[in-house]
């Protein structure tokens, strides 16, 4: 009979050592000793050769399918103490998994603790430039969900403590008693401000919403509303736990961690007055904006902030930076800590590498055995270039360009010539424009001077300086710049000097009536009210007014049922719904959405005091 083979007598021993462990098992008679004295056994015998490299990990994940959690947690501190062993085949102990599939039994907010020793020792198991645990993609946990009453009817909010009290309630082991009961809230908490606070936590779970009007619209509102409570109601060194603080510095000083958000409604006065939950609040807000203002790689290219967006985040940052310094114990320190905190994620965002690990810094020392870096010799440029042919010409890569660097030897003291110094007028620059756009004149459109892009160039630049209208607001869109500067030449000749015949410019526009030559010289003397767009504070008071009655003015306005549901599902405030309408409607009509025509549309719906009021403004 021939011998048996290296691996032959590896799975034999592998099977026998399997074998023994589903018998303990199946038996309930093994304690973790036994289970611990057999894993051991297995790890010598892969040390010395005889056993397969893989059974170590098979016998862990058995012992850790079948054990309580409990159990589990003493088996796992055996693994942590010999870590040393796990990283030299830390490739297979990714495969089989083990402690992969121990997470997915342990509950995240009942074995907090558990689960973070676990992913710690992952992280000491596998090198920084492992991508299994890398969000490389910049997604977010969706399933994240913060659960709350979102049912006023089923709301308990309002209820006098005293009420419940007179009901006869026991007050059980660990709760609050008479002494116990902290001092009440100043600050009047409604259904509608818990809904507006605990809404907020859908836009930290998935920033993208920020991007989408409507929702920006909601999201500033609420935030709005919640960090006026904070500011107005702050907190002092008492109202900051410092029973609790006491506790805990003789508990030898563990630290407070929130697992998830409780969302009860009867906790609502007590968390406002926590600070550690106002922090995790207010850190969530920072987080949020350095998300909408940084440049990460899988953000889509419509998700983009405009200046409005931009500006309210520089403020409200600051506000709340302002609130953490004042949220007691240790304010200003802890604000500091948090701004170095992600100014240094910032820096790292924009400046890392994606092969981390592999690269070195400038400061770092280099290895020993390291190749001396050469030099790199930059390519000559053509001489040209240079300017050193015989014509001494400087090539731009542009005629244009090439032109106008050529125009004087040395272009610095070029620009610092007095002749530079000049800035045409309005009249003097626009007169031929104003000529040709003059019907009267039938200039076409292709020999126009606003078709020339360097003449558009420096009148846009013109405009910025000399003419207010460059900076009026429109939701009038232009194909072009030559459409953008038409336009703007019949605004300018409206109010040229009488010298300069603007009265004769038609906008093809004008009623067939004997008093058509004058209509431009009363548009500008005295602007009536059909011109007039709505503005902002303007469908602010209208959507305040209308409130719940916001339906009745929308199948005047012509607004479809799928935009009314959609208005519905972004906001629950039916002012807020009011508000959305009149922007779906001013962004759809355009130069069309005047004060006329609303106040017409309030006027049929049944508004006729709102229309009133509108036009008086």
């Amino acid at each position: 009979m021939p011998f048996p083979s290296e691996t032959e007598k590896k799975t034999t021993l592998d099977q026998a050592l399997r074998g023994v462990l589903e018998a303990e098992i199946v038996k309930q008679k093994g304690s973790c000793d036994d289970f611990l004295s057999l894993i051991d056994l297995s790890i010598d015998s892969v040390t010395e050769g005889i056993c397969s490299a893989t059974t170590p990990f098979l016998l862990l994940g058995d012992v850790l399918d079948c054990l309580p959690l409990d159990q589990c947690d003493k088996i796992f501190t055996f693994v942590e103490e010999n870590v040393s062993t796990w990283k030299s085949v830390s490739s297979l102990f990714w495969v089989h998994g083990s402690l992969c599939d121990l997470l997915r039994r342990l509950s995240k907010s009942q074995n907090t603790v558990f689960c973070g020793r676990i992913q710690l020792f992952l992280a000491r198991l596998f090198p920084l430039s492992e991508k299994s645990g890398l969000n490389l993609q910049s997604q977010f946990n969706l399933d994240n969900i913060t659960v709350f009453n979102k049912n006023e009817q089923e709301s308990t909010l309002g209820q006098k403590h005293s009420e419940e009290k007179e009901e006869g309630m026991e007050v059980e082991e660990g709760e609050m008693g008479d002494e116990d009961e902290p001092a009440p809230c100043s600050i009047p908490i409604d259904y509608n401000l818990y809904r507006k606070f605990w809404t907020l936590q859908d836009y930290f779970r998935n920033p993208v919403q920020c991007y989408d009007k409507f929702s920006w619209m909601t999201f500033l509102k609420y935030s709005d509303e919640t960090l006026a409570v904070f500011k107005s109601y702050k907190l002092d060194d008492t109202q900051a736990s410092k029973r609790k603080l006491e506790e805990l510095r003789t508990a030898g000083g563990e630290h407070v961690y929130f697992a998830k958000f409780l969302t009860s409604e009867k906790l609502m006065d007590l968390q406002l007055s926590d600070s550690n939950f106002r922090r995790h609040i207010l850190v969530q807000y920072l987080i949020l904006f350095q998300y909408l203002k940084g440049q990460v790689k899988f953000k889509s290219s419509t998700c983009v902030l405009n200046d409005d967006q931009c500006l309210w985040m520089e403020e409200t940052t600051k506000l709340v930076y302002q609130l953490l310094r004042e949220t007691p114990p240790d304010g200003d320190k802890f604000a500091t800590m948090v701004e170095v905190g992600l100014s240094t994620k910032a820096s790292v965002n924009s400046e890392c590498t994606p092969t981390f690990c592999s690269s070195l810094s400038p400061c770092a020392p280099r290895p020993a055995d390291a190749k001396p870096i050469r030099p790199t010799r930059k390519r000559p440029a053509p001489e040209d270039f240079l300017g050193k042919g015989p014509d001494r010409k400087i090539f731009m890569g542009n005629d244009e360009l090439t032109r106008l660097w050529n125009l004087n030897p040395d272009n610095m003291e070029a620009c610092k010539s007095d002749s530079r110094e000049f800035m045409p007028s309005l009249e003097e620059f626009f007169e031929e424009a104003i000529e040709q756009a003059d019907p009267a004149n039938m200039v076409e459109d292709e020999y126009k001077v606003v078709r020339n892009s360097n003449y558009g160039w420096r009148a846009l630049r013109l405009l910025s300086r000399r003419s207010p209208h460059f900076f009026q607001p429109t939701n009038q869109q232009f194909k072009s710049l030559a459409d953008y500067l038409e336009s703007m030449v019949i605004k300018l000749a409206k109010e040229l000097p009488k010298d300069i015949p603007s009265e004769e410019i038609k906008t093809g526009e004008e009623e067939d009536d004997d008093n058509g030559d004058n209509l431009l010289k009363e548009t500008n003397d005295s602007p009536g009210i059909q011109h007039k767009l709505v503005s902002n504070q303007q469908m602010d008071e209208v959507a305040a007014k209308l409130g719940s009655q916001w339906k009745s003015l929308a199948s005047q306005l012509e607004m479809k049922a799928a935009e009314m549901r959609e208005i519905e599902t972004e906001s629950e405030d039916v002012d807020m719904q009011a508000k959305l309408l009149l922007v779906s409607w001013q962004d759809r009509e355009g130069t069309q959405a005047t004060v006329e025509n609303l106040a017409s549309a309030l006027t049929a719906a049944g508004f006729p005091k709102i229309a009133e009021a509108l036009t008086e403004t």
